[in-house]
């Protein structure tokens, strides 16, 4: 149950490693930020509090849970917003299932979701969880746009230890392969609202015989927003994968597809499903109808379809077909390779902001079935984006890999506020039903966009509001001010979305009198101008929208830094609150199933540690909390000691893992505490609880290390057992103790 009363701060209950993480972290912030009178609660937004929360009447009283994603998305409009948000699972339809049916097993009475509705109540009970899918949580949250960058304790210590990279080849295979046409990019029209514009639209599919249905009613447009409308031909999409697998084939190297199916929710599991049914395009072929009976649906990965066709009646015939094709089919890349896991196998394995980076670091290599590393055909259907990964493979081929230990820095100022741009797309997102036109039909009875479409395109619409525009904009400026650093809007004019937005940027540019210190460039050419500069040891600003903000602040931290978890991530709230993101979760099931089989979690929160020092300082300016300030400062220098000192959790198990970084980070925050000058109050509380701290390392530290080794049982996966989950993750008495 999450608090009821507001607290100074907010820390966000999420899932799977963060979370675990927080059953250790959350009780020293609590500790040490009660002796200086700061309370921090928690809001649930994890996965499976999203669905109790949407089934209240299903529940006992004992079960209800309060909805603190709406509560949250209220607060953050507000000034006296101070949210500490962790990476949360942006769920897929498998993940969905699977959270609900362990709810189910827990002895919550929700219901499953309808696949295939068949009357109006099924039909709402799909619509509720579809609201839940998917990147749900941070277009709510996300009321301010986006300030990403390396700390420069963090960028320091990645210079002074630089990660591993990967050997690029220039004979290298490896490369991304696009649509030549009839995609997201090809089709996208775009126009900034006037005034007369503004108001209700509609949403239309027009048929050819010319019935009229509505998609979408009600749709709230206000003036200066850029809306824009674009579809992808599933018949061209169908084509161009068909082809690939064949060029991959004859390439002799791994087929890999990467989409973002859990922030896309709508039109990128259904992207992924023309590739299951490219993969087994014979199979569908032969037995479609049957498949469809057995309520086989390719949407859900390979996994799903192979689990289905397992309990047909002639499954091992099917089963039979499909393993005589795989073997004509060129090698794919594998999420798990011992386990026989592919790409094609779960919507949500391959999420292209992690798969991409964690490729180019490793060289352009990925795993095979075979266990071993290979070139790879990089699938990224649509244009909009896919040149900032095929640019840099063509830069690294050309270049060798980049060095972290002297490489500079890329920052990110992104345009996120408001549901900005694709990611605030799903309820304009549609598959269409039959061949036809699907229009925008704004109040005023206006047509602003038009497609001929045909049955199966995948058509969508999104906008940008102008205040965020506009707050972007002077973000950057301020930003380019302070730090003086190269900056580029990544903005192509030759696509309809961006050339609206450049009418935007260019004359605000200009009136503040620094044109001359920005440079617009398309994703490409920015690709190339960023990854030249910080290889000559110089730092530059990417200033983006909303997808490239998700993209860029993965593969730049993932080169420089090895890892995206230790980003520090400040969303400067529209109506003056703060939101301190922690990090990239991407990894975070690798680590839940290392530490369940082995009890060493492998999870940084180094993310964390960032964004309280963040938050802390901010309370303090904002509420004139000067021993907040004091917290924040000290924090800072906790954090640093972790870097400095190498205090960061080990990959393997008998090292040591993330509890004892939490071991290290409360023990530096005292002694900053301790010795600090500021607050002779603090100081004095702090002095035992320091003292106590050292003199209790070998007992906790050998505690710490007894916990590990042996499996672990925290009674769920999404939804675990709190009591479990705290044993698990505080196993060390002296410290628990000591913190109280």
């Amino acid at each position: 149950m999450a608090d009821k009363a507001q607290a100074d701060i907010l820390y966000t209950k999420v899932d799977e490693a963060p979370e675990l993480a927080s059953a250790s972290f959350l009780p020293i912030i609590r500790a040490f930020a009660s002796a200086a009178g700061v309370t921090v609660g928690t809001k649930d937004i994890s996965l499976a509090g999203r669905i109790l929360a949407t089934f209240p009447e299903n529940l006992t009283p004992e079960q209800r849970i309060s909805d603190d994603l709406a509560e949250l998305g209220q607060l953050v409009k507000t000034p006296d917003a101070n949210v500490i948000k962790l990476p949360n699972v942006s769920a897929s339809m498998p993940q969905l299932d699977a959270a609900i049916a362990e709810l189910q097993a827990q002895g919550y009475d929700i219901p499953s979701y309808p696949t295939n509705p068949s009357n109006d109540a099924e039909k709402a009970i799909q619509a509720r969880y579809d609201a839940i899918k998917g990147s749900a949580v941070n277009p709510v949250l996300r009321e301010g746009n986006s300030d990403r960058r390396a700390a420069k304790a963090v960028k320091n210590f990645a210079q002074a230890n630089p990660h591993r990279m990967g050997k690029w080849e220039s004979t290298s295979k490896t490369h991304v392969s696009s649509m030549p046409g009839n995609d997201f990019y090809a089709n996208e029209k775009s126009a900034t609202l006037t005034a007369a514009q503004a108001g209700a639209a509609k949403i239309e599919f027009v048929g050819k015989d010319g019935a009229v249905t509505v998609l979408k009613d009600g749709w709230k447009l206000t003036e200066g927003e850029v809306v824009d409308a674009t579809f992808m031909s599933a018949k061209a999409l169908s084509a161009f994968l068909a082809q690939e697998i064949e060029n991959t084939k004859k390439d002799g190297i791994l087929f890999s597809l990467h989409m973002k199916a859990t922030m896309m929710k709508v039109s990128d599991p259904i992207i992924f499903g023309h590739a299951v049914k490219a993969w087994l395009a014979p199979v569908f072929d032969k037995h479609g109808a049957a498949l469809k009976a057995a309520g086989v649906n390719p949407n859900s990965g390979l996994g799903d379809v192979l689990a289905k066709i397992a309990a047909m009646p002639n499954g091992a015939e099917i089963q039979a077909e499909i393993d005589a094709l795989n073997a004509t089919r060129p090698p794919m890349y594998m999420v798990n390779s011992d386990k026989g896991i592919t790409n094609l196998h779960v919507p949500s394995d391959v999420i292209i902001d992690a798969s991409m980076p964690a490729l180019i670091r490793a060289g352009g290599k990925g795993w095979g079935p075979d266990g071993n590393e290979g070139d790879t055909n990089c699938v990224i259907p649509d244009n909009c984006y896919a040149p900032v990964y095929d640019e840099a493979i063509n830069f690294f081929k050309a270049n060798g890999a980049l060095n972290p230990a002297t490489a500079g820095t890329v920052q990110n100022l992104g345009l996120m506020a408001q549901k900005a741009e694709e990611y605030g797309s799903h309820p304009t997102t549609f598959e269409a039903a039959a061949d036809g036109t699907i229009r925008v039909v704004l109040a005023n009875g206006e047509t602003l966009h038009s497609h001929d479409v045909e049955a199966g395109d995948i058509w969508r619409a999104c906008t940008a509001k102008k205040a965020p525009i506009e707050n972007w904009i002077q973000l950057s400026i301020d930003r380019q001010r302070l730090t003086g650093f190269r900056s580029i809007f990544w903005l192509d004019a030759n696509r309809a979305h961006d050339a609206e937005l450049i009418k935007y940027v260019k004359p605000a540019l200009e009136a503040a009198g620094v044109a001359d210190k920005f440079e617009i460039m398309a994703p490409r050419e920015a690709t190339a101008a960023s990854l030249e500069t910080i290889t000559k040891g110089e730092d530059t600003i990417a200033i983006t929208g909303n997808v490239l903000r998700d993209y860029l602040t993965d593969l730049f931290p993932i080169l420089e830094l090895g890892t995206s978890a230790k980003m520090l991530s400040i969303v400067g709230l529209m109506n003056g609150g703060g939101l301190f993101e922690t990090g990239a979760g991407g990894s975070a099931p690798k680590h839940v199933q290392q530490f369940v089989e082995e009890g060493h979690l492998r999870w940084d929160s180094m993310g964390e540690f960032c964004a309280l020092g963040e938050s802390l300082n901010f309370l303090a300016d904002v509420k004139g909390n000067a021993k907040a300030g004091v917290l924040g400062r000290a924090a800072e220098a906790a954090t640093q000691g972790i870097l400095d000192d190498n205090r960061s959790p080990s990959r393997k198990v008998g090292e040591p893992d993330n509890r004892d970084s939490h071991y290290w980070f409360a023990r530096y925050w005292a002694d900053a505490l301790a010795s600090q000058s500021d607050d002779a109050d603090l100081a004095a509380h702090f002095a035992p609880i320091a003292k106590a701290l050292a003199d209790g390392e070998a007992a906790i530290l050998s505690e710490l290390a007894a916990a590990q080794g042996t499996a672990i049982d925290l009674g769920g996966y999404y939804n675990t057992d709190p009591a479990k989950t705290a044993a698990a993750m505080r196993p060390s008495a002296t410290l628990n103790a000591i913190i109280g």
